[in-house]
C-alpha cells in the first residue's frame, strides 16, 4: 500500500513558497530563475560546487544504501541547512534544475529493500539530474529508470514533498512529479512553476484568467456617458495578488508572457530579476510561518533569488541581506581539478546591504 508522503497533518503544513520562471531571448538564449522562500528559520544556504567524478550514494529509509553513481558533469548549486544537497543548480552543459515543494500532493514510490540499489530520495534528485544528464530529453529517460522513495528529513520531521522544474539550453522545460507512487513528467511550455496543487491543475486554472492583457481596457459608452479606465494597467484587473501558489502561478505567467523583448541572455537576466522581485515575501507571510519559527537575524522570507544563464553558464543571485547581484562564471572553473569533495562558498560574506555612498565630498 502506497502512502501519501505529504506534510499534511504534521506541525509543518507546507514549507516553501517558491516561484520559478524561464525566459528566452530573441537570440534563443535561455535564463531560468527562482525565488526561495521559507518562513520558519534561516536555511543558511551556500553556493556548492561539485567536481566531475564525485561519488554519490542515494539515501533510503535504511540509510546510505541507495543507488551509486559518479558525476559525469561538474555542477554549481545552492544548498540548504548546511548539508550537501541542492535546492537549485546548473551543470557545465547548461542544464538547470530546481526543487519546489508540493505538500499534500506528492506520493513517492513505496520503499522496497530489494530495490534499494536503484533508489534515491527527494534531496538527491537535483544532484542526480545535474551530474548525470545534459538535456531534458535525457532527463526524461533517466528519471524513469530510478526510484524516488520517501525518507524523513530530520530538520522538519517528515519526508520532503517536492516536484522539480528542469530546463535545458534549448529552452525545453519539464516538471517532474510523483503521483500515486508513479513518476509523471509534464511539458512546461510556459516555463513557470510554484507549489501545490499539481502542475496540471495550475495549467487548467489559467483558463480562469484568459481576460488578462497588458493592453488597457477600451473606453465604454453607457447611456451617452463616456467611461474611461482610471489609469494604465486596467487590462490586468483581476490578477490575483496574494502569496498562495495558485495566485503566484497566474502572476508568473502574466509577467513572463508580457516581459519586454531582450536580445541576449545577459540582458534577459535583468528581466528575470525584475519579474521575480514581484514575489518577495515578508516574514510571517510565507509557508512555514505557522509553525515554531526561529527567524532571528532574518530580514525576509525570500531568502535568496537566483538567475541562471544557461547559455553562458553563469549563476547570478541576491539575498535577503544584500540586494547586490553577485555572479559565478562556471566556464572559468576546471571541474576536473577541484578535488574529491564539494566546494562551499557563502552566499553573503557579511549579512548586510552593500551600499554605495554617493554623497558629494565638497
Amino acid at each position: 500500500m502506497k502512502q501519501n508522503n505529504s506534510m499534511t497533518g504534521t506541525n509543518v503544513n507546507s514549507v516553501q513558497a517558491c516561484t520559478g520562471i524561464r525566459l528566452i531571448a530573441t537570440d534563443r538564449s535561455v535564463v531560468y530563475g527562482r525565488t526561495n522562500e521559507w518562513g520558519a528559520f534561516d536555511m543558511h544556504s551556500r553556493v556548492a560546487v561539485i567536481p566531475r567524478g564525485y561519488s554519490f550514494t542515494g539515501l533510503t529509509p535504511d540509510g546510505l544504501n541507495g543507488r551509486k553513481w559518479k558525476a559525469k558533469y561538474g555542477v554549481v548549486g545552492i544548498d540548504a541547512d548546511g548539508k550537501d544537497y541542492l535546492s537549485d543548480g546548473m551543470n557545465e552543459e547548461g542544464l538547470a534544475a530546481g526543487l519546489f515543494y508540493l505538500p499534500g500532493f506528492t506520493c513517492y514510490s513505496e520503499y522496497e529493500t530489494n530495490k534499494a540499489d536503484n533508489s534515491i530520495t527527494a534531496i538527491d534528485v537535483i544532484a542526480f539530474i545535474l551530474t548525470q544528464f545534459a538535456t531534458v530529453d535525457k532527463v526524461r529517460k533517466g528519471m524513469s529508470k530510478v526510484r524516488v522513495v520517501p525518507v524523513v528529513e530530520e530538520e522538519i520531521g517528515i519526508p520532503v514533498a517536492a516536484h522539480w522544474m528542469v530546463t535545458d539550453p534549448d529552452g525545453e522545460s519539464v516538471v517532474i512529479e510523483y503521483i500515486d507512487g508513479e513518476i509523471r513528467i509534464f511539458d512546461n511550455p510556459l516555463g513557470v512553476i510554484t507549489n501545490a496543487p499539481n502542475f496540471d491543475w495550475h495549467m487548467t486554472n489559467l483558463r480562469n484568467y484568459l481576460n488578462l492583457s497588458p493592453v488597457a481596457l477600451p473606453d465604454r459608452i453607457i447611456d451617452n456617458l463616456d467611461f474611461a479606465p482610471l489609469g494604465a494597467g486596467s487590462g490586468m484587473i483581476g490578477l490575483p495578488g496574494d502569496f498562495t501558489p495558485p495566485s503566484r502561478f497566474v502572476r508568473a505567467v502574466a509577467w513572463t508572457q508580457t516581459a519586454r523583448p531582450t536580445e541576449t541572455s545577459s540582458e534577459t537576466v535583468y528581466e528575470v530579476f525584475r519579474i521575480l522581485d514581484n514575489f518577495n515575501v515578508p516574514l510571517g507571510a510565507a509557508e512555514g510561518s505557522d509553525g515554531n519559527c526561529s527567524t532571528e537575524g532574518m530580514r525576509s522570507s525570500t531568502q535568496w533569488t537566483t538567475a541562471w544563464d544557461l547559455s553562458e553558464c553563469v549563476l547570478y543571485y541576491h539575498t535577503q541581506h544584500n540586494r547586490r547581484v553577485r555572479a559565478l562564471y562556471m566556464k572559468e572553473l576546471d571541474f576536473s581539478i577541484l578535488g574529491n569533495d564539494y566546494l562551499h562558498i557563502p552566499l553573503d560574506k557579511n549579512n548586510r546591504q552593500d551600499i554605495e555612498d554617493i554623497t558629494p565630498k565638497l
